[in-house]
C-alpha cells in the first residue's frame, strides 16, 4: 500500500476527515478516563522543528507517549540539515530508523521533498503554506460543540496566512461557506482561492464576514519570521480586531476560535477570547486528540497489507 502522508488537509477524503474527528473525540473520552493506548508500542517518531512551538510540540510528544511510543525532538540545528545535508538523504536515513516524521518548517517545499523520499509517513506540523493539524483540531472543536460543519458559514478575520489556507481547504472538502476578510495586500494564495472558489469568498469588511456566521476565527497579524513587518501589519489590520461588536453580528450561538498564541487588544479583545463564545482552550486541547487520531490512522495505513 502506498505510504500516506499528511501535508495538507486535502490529502484526506471528506469521509476520512470525519472519521478522524470521530476517533479524536473517542480518544479524548478515553484520555479523560485515564485510558492509554499501545498502538505506537515499539514505534518512534522524530520531530524536526525549524520554528519554535508550544502547542504543536507538546501535543505531539504527549500524544506519542499516550499511544505507547517514543519521540525524538530535533531542531534544524541539531541535525545535519543545518550543515547542508540534502533533505532527500535525511528522509532516506530516517525512514530506516523511525516510523514517523513530523516536520515544522518555514518552507512547504521542504515538506514535499521529505515526503517524496521518505518510505514512512510525513506529517506537516506547520509550514509557511498551511497548518493542517491545527485544522483537524478546529474541526473537532466545532463538531463537539455544534455538530458537522457542512452548510455553516465561517468567518475568517485577518491575514490570509497558512491557517487561513487550511480553512479554505476545509471549506471545499467539508462543504461549508468561508468568508475571508482581509486587506488587499494580505489576501490568501490566488491559486488556492481559485481552487476553493465555490466555497470561499473574499471581502475587505470584517462586518460582512461576521454577519450570520456560525464561527468567527482569527489569528495573530504578525507570524513567526514576520517581526520586522509588525508596525506595517498593525496599521494594515486596523479595524480587523474581533471585538464584542463584531461578534454580535454573528449568530447568537456563534463560536470564536484562535489557534494561539493570541495578542489581546490586537487581533482579538480580552472580552471575546475570555468570553462565553470562545472555545480556544478546547481548541488547544484538541490538538492532542486529533493528532493522536491522525498518527493512528497513518500508522495503521502503513502497516496494512496491500
Amino acid at each position: 500500500m502506498p505510504i500516506r502522508h499528511f501535508l495538507e488537509l486535502s490529502d484526506l477524503t471528506s469521509d476520512e476527515v470525519r472519521e478522524l474527528i470521530a476517533r479524536g473525540i473517542q480518544l479524548k473520552a478515553q484520555r479523560n478516563q485515564n485510558e492509554t493506548g499501545s498502538l505506537m508500542k515499539n514505534k518512534t517518531a522524530v520531530l524536526i522543528f525549524e520554528k519554535s512551538s508550544t502547542r504543536t510540540r507538546v501535543s505531539f510528544e504527549a500524544g506519542i507517549n499516550q499511544l505507547g511510543g517514543s519521540a525524538i525532538f530535533m531542531t534544524s540545528s541539531d541535525s545535519q540539515l543545518s550543515r547542508g545535508e540534502p533533505i532527500e538523504d535525511t528522509a532516506r536515513v530516517l525512514s530506516r530508523m523511525v516510523d514517523l516524521i513530523i516536520m515544522r518548517t518555514g518552507s512547504h517545499e521542504n515538506l514535499v521533498r521529505m515526503a517524496e523520499h521518505a518510505s514512512i509517513p510525513v506529517v506537516n506540523a506547520l509550514s509557511d503554506f498551511n497548518h493542517p493539524c491545527q485544522q483537524l483540531a478546529d474541526i473537532q472543536t466545532f463538531t463537539e460543540h455544534r455538530g458537522d460543519l457542512r452548510g455553516h458559514k465561517v468567518a475568517w478575520i485577518g491575514d490570509g496566512n497558512n491557517v487561513c489556507h487550511s480553512w479554505m481547504n476545509a471549506a471545499k472538502l467539508l462543504d461549508f461557506e468561508l468568508v475571508v476578510a482581509t486587506p488587499e495586500e494580505f489576501e490568501p494564495d490566488a491559486d488556492l482561492l481559485a481552487h476553493c472558489g465555490d466555497h470561499v469568498t473574499l471581502t475587505r469588511h470584517p462586518t460582512d464576514a461576521a454577519q450570520n456566521s456560525s464561527l468567527v476565527v482569527t489569528d495573530t497579524w504578525t507570524g513567526m519570521g514576520q517581526e520586522t513587518e509588525k508596525a506595517e501589519r498593525e496599521n494594515a489590520f486596523s479595524g480587523f480586531c474581533v471585538d464584542q461588536t463584531l461578534m454580535s453580528l454573528a449568530n447568537k450561538d456563534a463560536l470564536f476560535m484562535h489557534c494561539l498564541p493570541a495578542y489581546r487588544g490586537y487581533e482579538v479583545t480580552s472580552e471575546v477570547i475570555d468570553g462565553p463564545q470562545s472555545v480556544v482552550w478546547d481548541e488547544a486541547e484538541n490538538r492532542l486528540h486529533a493528532q493522536k487520531a491522525l498518527m493512528e490512522f497513518l500508522l495503521l495505513q502503513t502497516d496494512s497489507p496491500e
